[in-house]
This record gives C-alpha cells, sequence and structure tokens, in this order.
C-alpha cells in the first residue's frame, strides 16, 4: 500500500549526517504499525515522507505502487494521508465541530460523538477541552478526510496512561475495523506492543521489526502444548509464566 524505496534522506546543510540511510519497507492496509527509536534514529522523519511533507534526497515514497511524485505531494496528502500531531494542531478560536470540519466533508458531529465527546462538548471552544478530549478532536479532524493512512507522531505524548490507552485502541479499531493503515511514532514500548507490528529504528535504518500478532500466536500454541504435557501443575505454571514473559 504505501512503501519506502530505498529511501535516504540527510539535510542538504549536512551532508555528512543521514537520518534515513536507504530504508526499504511496505506498510499494508487493516494493520497498526508502531515506530519506535531514540531521538534523532529518524522517526518524525520517517513520517514526514511518508506524508509528502518533505521528499527523500534519494529512492522513492510508493503508493500502491505509484511514486506520490507522479501525483503530485498535495494530491497525495490531500487523497491518502490523514494526520494526528502531538500538540494536536488545533485552531484555539474554533469549536471541535468546526475544527473537524477543515478536515474533510465527513459528519463532523458523528464523528465527535464516535469519540466520545457529547454535543455540549463539540460546541464550546476547543481550549476549554482537556488534553485527551483535544486529541480525540485531533483524530476525528484527521478521519474527516476518509483517507486510508493515518500517521500519527507521538499522539500520546501528552496524555495520561489511561487516555493514551484509549487512544490507542481507536486506532487499533481504525485499522482492523476500518481498513486503514495507521502508523504511529512513540517512545513508549509498552504502547508499541498494542500494534501489530513494531518497527524499530537505529541510526537511520531499520534495525529490527517485531510482528506481535504472529508473536501472540506462537505463544498460544505454545501455552495450548503445555497444558497437555504430563508433568506438575507447578512446572506448567512455571513454563507457561516463562513463555508468557518472552
Amino acid at each position: 500500500m504505501l512503501e519506502l524505496k530505498d529511501v535516504m534522506y540527510y539535510y542538504k546543510s549536512q551532508k555528512d549526517k543521514v537520518i534515513l540511510n536507504h530504508i526499504s519497507y511496505s506498510f499494508e492496509e487493516g494493520k497498526m504499525y508502531a515506530v519506535l527509536g531514540t531521538s534523532g534514529s529518524g522517526k518524525t522523519t520517517l513520517l514526514s515522507l511518508l506524508a509528502g511533507l518533505d521528499v527523500p534526497v534519494e529512492g522513492e515514497i510508493r503508493m500502491n505502487g505509484v511514486n506520490i511524485m507522479q501525483k503530485g505531494l498535495n494530491g497525495h496528502r490531500k487523497e491518502n494521508i490523514s494526520l494526528v500531531f502531538q500538540n494536536y494542531n488545533l485552531i484555539d478560536y474554533l469549536t471541535p465541530v468546526e475544527n473537524v470540519r477543515l478536515g474533510g466533508k465527513e459528519d463532523a458531529m458523528g464523528l465527535l460523538k464516535s469519540m466520545g465527546l457529547d454535543e455540549s462538548q463539540s460546541r464550546r471552544n476547543v481550549m476549554q477541552l482537556s488534553g485527551g478530549q483535544q486529541q480525540r478532536v485531533a483524530i476525528a479532524r484527521a478521519l474527516a478526510s476518509n483517507a486510508p493512512v493515518l500517521l500519527a507522531d507521538e499522539p500520546t505524548g501528552n496524555l495520561d496512561e489511561d487516555t493514551a490507552n484509549e487512544i490507542i485502541a481507536i486506532f487499533s479499531e481504525l485499522a482492523h475495523e476500518k481498513n486503514k493503515c495507521v502508523i504511529m511514532v512513540t517512545h513508549s514500548k509498552e504502547l508499541a506492543q498494542k500494534a501489530d507490528v513494531i518497527l524499530t529504528l537505529k541510526k537511520g535504518t531499520v534495525a529490527a521489526t517485531e510482528d506481535t500478532v504472529f508473536g501472540e500466536k506462537v505463544r498460544g500454541a505454545l501455552l495450548e502444548q503445555v497444558e497437555g504435557i504430563s508433568a506438575t501443575d507447578d512446572l506448567k505454571d512455571k513454563i507457561m509464566e516463562e513463555i508468557q514473559n518472552k
């Protein structure tokens, strides 16, 4: 669906400092991806390139097999991409409904209700909402475009743990029930485990990938096998604990 093809990126004024070093990777619809990495590993740059906010020095970004430069970056962003920013990027003098309407033609009030905001909250000034509510408005605005790809840059960085988990649950639902491709940059390894696939960036390359769905299937199969072995309950419990912690 959305693909990095041998992508290299560095700042023109600092050619010796490579941000992304010949990365190739394909993102699929119906999956939620988490991108991990330390500061400076290239996470935000990766998201910017996928969104068409910047262009690679070398290589291509492809959407359904076509270089996004052929359609034009504005066209790519308008038709294919919705963005959720860490600092929300809401218009502070507008209401949530008015903010969401800026994102596209979908039913703004309906989207806000699906995000857990009632009509009263949706019609007050957006700055009167809590941080978690503002992030929900930002997600609703992203969904108003009906784009197939949702990109989120540290979407839970300013939120408490409970609200962060709720936001990740919404992203997961969008991937699995709405068949969107959701790509989220995060520093949280715990939240990343809730994604279907984890990509870890290190020094401008994909240092590791983890298919969490496949991992859960493997653990489940191993636990079933342990149930059938001839051993004491204490030993079985210990083996099961070791499997769950892997």
